[in-house]
């Protein structure tokens, strides 16, 4: 390092990653520091610089060797386990300073010699007690993967057959494609004949743990539960999302225009993937782009760009913070909270730039067998082409912003849409008018503050909502009745369903064939 530089790295003052002292006094203080740097991203300590004033007091001959012998004894026996440094004697005008840098560590959680975790705080250091905060440590060195951890109690009669169908189908396509198994027929065959068709001899049980769903002890993953289950949040409670539509631009708004039900969101990532799809469609204008009257709009937001957020943030969470993704609506942008700084280092500019170091491994591996992605890290370069004026926020490098703290927010504007006063148009910024279709759903009445009513002339049976947000992705007779816990027969599909579709509560995917083998139901309002 020149002088230049470290007058440089003087005149920005301490932050997270620069610390200054005068002199070493207290051995103990400086182990913590190495810590703390060792356990978040690295930094650099000056010896020789007064941490007040910026004032440069030089060590002597004496002081430099001295202090140089010090650091090291102080890294290897105060800090456990221990951290190779580099020491650097850098000369300025006014004699020399001791300049330590300090590599973030790569067997973390590290201690001081009392057993006691530190990492920085702005230019600060605090104690670490909060078990995933440990987990998230350790994580990122590989000494824990959260995915492959197991979920306790759970058996593989918990996880969802249709859904491990779709996966094995994408998965090992060539294989079904050459025995003309497809997702039209999938269903007369059993998982164990499925599992049968790739390895023979193999039960669905045996094909699971060797695609290591299932661990050597018998235990299903986190990675099993998230992809496959049937009610994840049984097992996984935080491993949902909050989707919130304001009406303003503030989170702490007293009206909203739409909220999704817990219970519209309980289910494995594909499942979530729909329901959030969904509910950005449903509370997203579309605009028309053509002249022609009656072609197709679209969404304000690209689909696409939306597509790649909501993969990013399902697979890419942290599994170790015990917060659900959020995502809300406001007047002027989105936002979507995932849970989880970037890992491993990386920056705003790096996932930018199409730099691809997955959170979670055997999770990012295996869900794209259901979810739109390629695993190439070019999903937010796409997305950034649809929507360049995207704003990032890294909970580690935005510390003024002290609601990421522990979070990775994507920030979507809306500014070039307005909505006109009383009318169902927009206007883009040469205010020409455009059609558009408002979301009706939750909608509030701004001067009662009451929601609006529907078609609906009756008010529907606990069942009957749970029903109606279930269905908010498209759901078989079967998988209806299953969830109620009731046989599928006529009766209960005339109680539960067809009474459902005959106040318009719920609609046919296959409308001119009631009767069809592939016939599903999706809500209406």
């Amino acid at each position: 390092m020149t002088e230049q530089e470290l007058l440089q790295m003087r005149d920005l003052a301490e932050t997270g990653q620069v610390q200054f002292k005068e002199r070493i006094n207290d051995r103990y203080d400086i182990g913590c520091e190495i810590v703390a740097f060792s356990n978040s991203r690295g930094g650099r300590l000056v010896i020789g610089i007064n941490d007040k004033s910026g004032t440069i007091n030089a060590l002597s001959y004496k002081e430099l060797q001295e202090t140089t012998n010090l650091l090291t004894s102080i890294a290897s026996e105060n800090v456990i386990p221990n951290v190779l440094i580099d020491v650097d004697n850098v000369p300025t005008s006014e004699g020399a300073v001791v300049v330590v840098t300090i590599p973030e560590g790569k067997n973390k959680p590290y201690h001081d010699n009392k057993g006691i975790i530190w990492v920085k705080n702005g230019a600060d250091k605090r104690k670490v007690f909060d078990n995933s905060e440990l987990a998230e440590m350790m994580s990122e060195c590989g000494n824990f993967d959260p995915d492959e951890a197991a979920v306790p109690n759970a058996t593989i009669n918990d996880l969802d057959a249709n859904t491990i169908k779709l996966y094995l189908m994408s998965r090992f396509a060539p294989v079904f494609k050459g025995k003309n198994i497809d997702e039209l027929n999938m269903k007369d065959y059993s998982l164990d004949a499925m599992a049968e068709s790739v390895i023979r001899g193999a039960t669905i049980e045996k094909l699971l743990s060797n695609l290591r769903f299932i661990r050597p002890d018998g235990k299903i993953t986190v990675a099993a539960m998230l992809l496959f289950g049937k009610y994840t949040q049984r097992w996984l409670p935080v491993m949902t999302a909050k989707c919130i539509s304001y009406i303003g631009n503030s989170i702490g708004g007293m009206q909203f225009r739409d909220k999704m039900h817990d219970m519209e969101i309980e289910g494995n990532i594909l499942h979530q993937f729909h329901a959030i799809m969904n509910f950005f469609t449903r509370n997203l204008r579309k605009i028309q782009i053509e002249k022609e009257f009656n072609s197709i709009g679209e969404l304000e937001i690209p689909y696409e760009s939306l597509t790649e957020y909501v993969v990013n943030a399902l697979v890419h969470r942290s599994l170790n913070i015990k917060s659900p993704i959020r995502i809300f609506i406001f007047d002027n942008r989105i936002e979507i909270h995932s849970p989880g700084a970037l890992p491993n280092g990386l920056t705003i500019e790096d996932i930018k730039n199409g730099t691809s170091m997955p959170r979670n491994m055997f999770l990012f591996t295996n869900a794209n067998y259901l979810l739109p992605y390629t695993g190439a890290g070019s999903g937010i370069r796409r997305a950034l082409e649809c929507n360049p004026n995207t704003v990032f926020f890294n909970g580690i490098e935005d510390k003024e912003i002290n609601h990421t703290a522990n979070e990775f927010i994507i920030t979507i504007p809306r500014n070039n849409i307005q909505v006109q006063s009383g009318s169902n148009l927009v206007t883009d910024k040469s205010n020409q008018a455009i059609v558009i279709n408002e979301p009706i759903s939750n909608q509030v009445n701004n001067k009662t503050n009451q929601p609006y009513t529907n078609s609906v002339t009756r008010k529907l049976t606990k069942k009957e909502e749970d029903i109606r947000n279930f269905c908010s992705v498209p759901r078989t007779a079967q998988e209806i009745m299953d969830r109620l816990k009731i046989t599928n027969q006529s009766k209960n599909r005339q109680k539960y369903i067809t009474s459902l579709i005959e106040i318009g509560v719920l609609e046919r995917t296959i409308p001119e064939k009631p009767n069809d083998p592939n016939q599903k139901y999706r809500r209406k309002w």
